[in-house]
């Protein structure tokens, strides 16, 4: 059994429902689409009050199953007006299982700024939070810790997020405690700042009761033992994500200078920002190149970036970051971009749209691509809330309609993730397709070679890696343990069943995710959504990509019909 919150802030009384079995199963990202469209959400004003704030941890939260320690965070999004679900690591959806709490709503707002408290005996108190207000998310952080101990983790509105800026996100605690993993994407810092919640903190207390403990720590070894054999899992606890620019600049799919190349250096050894010199340079000033940024997690493919004198400059510097705030931005040096990185992580913003940005003030004209000073004077504007910071807080469509810039890479107007779409064709078909916006997360194939397929293939590859990414997404799994849960859905479904009570066969697993495109699909055209939001901007079809030549080849209405096709089938 575990518990579900209702949250009334205006009335500061909590109600609670026993789940069991199967709804505890369906989760995370399934909850949120489930919820969001049975409630009719699609109605609601994204910056109301009424707008519900859904945070959902998986089935397997609170135990050290390896990358099994994911949370959702779920509302309409007010930077795309569609669904949103955003996904995080850290300690919170930990802290939640083993509170035996399966997750909880905000529902519509408080008369001021809050800190709300869960305590492990699964009481729930109301505080005053203005004395957090404006500060950084590291001395909120600090702050927390010095009050309540360190085990506990926690959720931050940020200062951009208390402005209501559409870039925040919410911050959450990793295992160092550091408020580093967020739910970055789509504005639900903003959704939290409407709701006057500043901090919500969640003790962490011990392993949660299941159906049959002993046979699912069985799983967890065996899920841990499989892992362990992966060639790809070595690859990313010894390079991080990182590796991934390694290859996107290879093969011309790195977004540079505001999408307008595809390749930072042609010659692999003196680029800086992919996985092998990352680590090369972390490991020789004493860094940490793998880190867990969940507990149990065996992957490790985070790390701790440090400066040549040895201390930290942030945690972790992954690949998204150094593709759009680093490449995208005419940022050749990792050391510039993780500095960079270190102040979105304290404003508790999205690095993918702040960079996506920043990227599109540059084409303005406002700043020359490759002027880490430039940009680090936008990010202090941010903080500040000033007039620019304002502009600039409403993401990439807005900044671009403010000075009228005509090459935007954004879908459903949400920044585009650090694949340029012309090459890395099937994560760029997932970006057009998905209703969450332009976010790589919801099927991503960078590797897939595209070469003589026609667009009915690629889009049946990037529907197969959507339905597997929704489901991960609504079990609390890590998309990176997708070489051993997508070939071994048998292990994962009877490590469910037993840990729940259910009777699910391993075909739950692709209905699970099917099912969750669908509920997404339909909340947004319920929204007004309709094909012509699922097109490239132009300057993707139109401008050849340097050095490939390459220009996109799938518009929307094809791609659709080859979607449609299959789904009938």
């Amino acid at each position: 059994m575990r518990s579900y919150l209702g949250i009334d802030l205006a009335g500061r009384s909590v109600s609670r429902e026993e789940l069991h079995g199967e709804r505890i199963v369906r989760a995370g990202r399934h909850y949120i689409a489930r919820t969001l469209l049975d409630r009719r959400i699609y109605e609601v004003d994204p910056m109301s009050p009424a707008n519900p704030l859904i945070f959902s941890a998986g089935p397997f939260a609170g135990t050290n199953f390896s990358n099994a320690n994911r949370l959702s965070v779920g509302c309409r999004s007010p930077l795309t007006g569609g669904i949103k679900e955003a996904n995080a690591g850290g300690t919170f959806a930990f802290a939640l299982g083993q509170c035996e709490i399966a997750g909880f709503t905000l529902e519509g707002a408080a008369a001021d700024w809050t800190l709300i408290r869960i305590t492990k005996e699964g009481d729930v108190t109301f505080e005053d939070a203005r004395e957090y207000l404006g500060l950084g998310n590291n001395e909120v952080a600090r702050r927390l810790h010095e009050r309540f101990g360190r085990k506990i983790s926690y959720a931050i509105c940020g200062p951009v997020g208390e402005y209501l800026g559409l870039v925040a996100g919410i911050a959450f605690a990793d295992t160092d405690g550091r408020p580093s993993r967020l739910a970055a994407r789509g504005g639900v810092g903003a959704v939290m700042g409407v709701k006057r919640v500043k901090i919500i903190v969640v003790d962490q207390h011990k392993m949660p009761t299941f159906h049959d403990r002993k046979k699912v720590m069985g799983a967890v070894r065996e899920y841990g033992a499989k892992l362990g054999k992966e060639a790809a899992i070595d690859s990313f606890k010894r390079f991080g994500t990182a590796a991934v620019g390694d290859f996107t600049n290879y093969v011309g799919g790195l977004p540079v200078r505001n999408f307008s190349a595809g390749q930072l250096t042609p010659d692999k050894e003196s680029f800086k920002l992919g996985g092998a010199h990352i680590r090369e340079r972390n490991l020789a000033r004493g860094g940490q190149t793998a880190h867990a940024c969940m507990p149990g997690c065996m992957i490790e493919c985070s790390n701790v970036y440090v400066d040549d004198a040895g201390k930290e400059l942030v945690s972790p510097l992954e690949y998204e970051t150094l593709g759009l705030v680093g490449s995208n931005c005419g940022l050749d040096d990792p050391d510039d971009v993780a500095r960079l990185n270190a102040v979105v992580n304290d404003l508790g913003v999205d690095t993918i749209e702040i960079g996506a940005t920043l990227g599109v003030l540059m084409e303005a004209g406002q700043g020359a691509f490759g002027d880490a000073a430039f940009m680090m004077a936008a990010l202090e504007d941010l903080r500040a809330g000033n007039e620019r910071g304002r502009v600039l807080a409403q993401g990439a469509a807005r900044v671009g309609e403010h000075y009228g810039v005509a090459r935007v890479p954004v879908i459903k107007r949400q920044g585009i993730s650090a694949y340029d779409p012309r090459v890395i064709e099937v994560t760029g078909i997932s970006m057009m397709l998905s209703a969450q916006g332009a976010d790589h997360t919801v099927g991503n194939l960078p590797g897939y070679d595209c070469k003589g397929k026609t667009t009915e293939e690629l889009v049946a590859a990037s529907l197969g890696a959507q339905v597997g990414a929704a489901t991960a997404d609504s079990l609390g799994l890590c998309i990176f343990g997708r070489s051993v849960t997508d070939t071994n859905p048998e292990l994962i479904v009877t490590a469910l069943n037993d840990a729940h009570g259910t009777t699910f066969d391993p075909s739950f697993l692709k209905a699970l995710g099917r099912e969750v495109l669908e509920l997404e699909w339909a909340f947004n055209r319920a929204a007004g959504f309709a094909e012509a939001d699922d097109e490239l901007p132009a300057f993707f079809y139109r401008e050849a990509l340097e050095p490939t030549g390459k220009t996109a080849r799938h518009h929307a209405d094809e791609v659709n019909r080859s979607l449609r096709e299959l789904l009938s089938r």
